[in-house]
């Protein structure tokens, strides 16, 4: 056995260890827009609603720091003597900053379309039924979203995506 080796932990080269945290979070933008009000107060028909959600996200001027970006669009249509009306539409972007160091590309992908997401959109929910209620109107509560099922739909939306403009590129 060589007594020069240095086996010592640390003569070792060390990675550092992935870092991940919450820098800021807030509300990016927010709209309500009742354009048949008052008359959509005195409809007797409930609402139907419709709900979509984005998820988007980009690096910022500083390394290893990202905005992760959650947009809701609520819209709620009654019929008013046989008309559809438009109740409310509001939109809400929840936005948050957060520091992404020492992950591998594909680690730091997941981590930005699943864990960033889910820790706003518990602000976004609120927010969006803070102001429904503050507008006067019955709160819409948005149920709970499994990001990382969201994550794997988009990534298959991208490679369809991809795979198609392949062919026509072809």
């Amino acid at each position: 056995m060589a007594e020069n080796e240095n086996t010592t932990p640390e003569a070792a080269p060390q990675e550092e260890a992935p870092q991940f945290a919450v820098q800021r979070i807030y509300l990016k933008d927010a709209s309500l827009e009742m354009p048949n009000a008052p008359e959509i107060f005195l409809a007797p028909e409930a609402p139907q609603v419709d709900i979509q959600l984005d998820v988007s996200e980009h690096g910022l001027a500083q390394p290893d720091l990202y905005e992760v970006v959650v947009r809701a669009t609520v819209t709620a249509k009654t019929k008013i003597n046989n008309e559809d009306r438009t109740v409310f539409l509001v939109e809400c972007k929840q936005a948050g900053i957060f520091l992404l160091k020492g992950f591998q590309e594909e680690h730091k992908t997941m981590v930005l379309g699943i864990t960033c997401p889910s820790t706003i959109y518990p602000y976004l929910r609120s927010n969006v039924s803070d102001l429904l209620t503050r507008a006067g109107m019955p709160p819409v509560y948005l149920g709970e979203i499994n990001f990382e099922a969201y994550f794997a739909q988009r990534m298959q939306e991208q490679q369809a995506a991809a795979a198609a403009e392949d062919k026509t590129v072809q």
